[in-house]
């Protein structure tokens, strides 16, 4: 068993981009574990299941069975047995609301599976249907549109609770930056007007998952290694661990002078720590 603090470690920016590795993470995850730290994923990812995602760090050479957290994951704890739940959301979602015993009512793309006068008739039926939704889950979904936003803004009028898997605006690629699920909530919020309950990081839904998947109260020695300061930066804050910030996502050098004095550096364990990348941070973990 790793009997060094645990390292808490984000994916997208900086474990990979789209799945496809950056330099040197994967030996630096190695190094580490190497070194009695147990490495958990903490991502804000809720379009995959957790086990795809355990298969695509193993594609690349990371074992991760068991040490992958979601937002869907920390979404789904907060829903209970019996809930029924309009979801604009993918797999991830999916499988976070049955793992929780609540009932798939229906989703807000359904309608993008076919555009069969059927189809139409059964959307128009769907309002009345979605008066009988207890919450509304929302994440990251290619498909989200118009319609969709019509339909899961009315659920939530109609007294559903509005829970997301998390509220990053923005997702880092190979190629620059695409809308995250904070986009998307954002629109249904509005049309709503209702403010959502968020369960990933920076929140403390998240922070409790790690809590219980770890068995760890105290994370004073831990290290939360991410590359957005506004998510991993007060997530870290949220667990009560330091914060590794890495420059291979979302941030860069004109960013961290920008937010030098932000209050991602008024953390309990001192000020955060910026690295050019994880291999760089796990050298100094390491001491090598």
């Amino acid at each position: 068993m790793p009997s060094a603090a645990p390292i808490l470690c984000d994916l997208d920016g900086v474990v990979w981009l789209m799945h496809q590795p950056i330099a040197g993470s994967v030996n630096a995850i190695d190094s580490l574990r190497k070194a009695g730290h147990r490495v958990l994923f903490v991502t804000n990812n809720s379009f995959s299941v957790v086990s795809d995602q355990e298969k695509a760090l193993a594609s690349i050479g990371i074992d991760a069975h068991g040490d992958v957290v979601t937002s869907s994951q920390a979404a789904g704890a907060l829903l209970r047995t019996g809930d029924r739940v309009l979801l604009g959301g993918g797999p991830g979602a999916v499988e976070a609301i049955e793992n929780a015993g609540a009932i798939l009512a229906g989703r807000s793309d359904d309608h993008t599976h076919g555009d069969s006068d059927a189809q139409k008739m059964k959307s128009e039926s769907d309002k009345q249907f979605d008066q009988e939704i207890d919450v509304v889950m929302v994440g990251y979904h290619a498909t989200f549109d118009y319609r969709g936003l019509t339909r899961l803004s009315h659920a939530v009028r109609n007294g559903a609770r509005l829970i997301a898997t998390n509220d990053d605006a923005t997702y880092p690629t190979p190629h620059g930056l695409i809308p995250g699920g904070g986009s998307i909530l954002a629109a249904v919020a509005a049309a709503s007007g209702v403010e959502p309950i968020i369960a990933g990081k920076p929140h403390k839904p998240m922070a409790d998952l790690v809590r219980q998947v770890l068995g760890v109260d105290d994370f004073s020695n831990a290290w939360m290694v991410g590359d957005r300061p506004s998510t991993d930066g007060k997530f870290a804050q949220t667990v009560g661990c330091k914060f590794a910030q890495v420059l291979t996502g979302i941030s860069s050098l004109n960013d961290v002078s920008d937010d030098a004095s932000s209050d991602v550096n008024d953390q309990a364990n001192g000020s955060r720590q910026v690295f050019a990348d994880l291999a760089t941070f796990a050298q100094m973990i390491v001491g090598s």
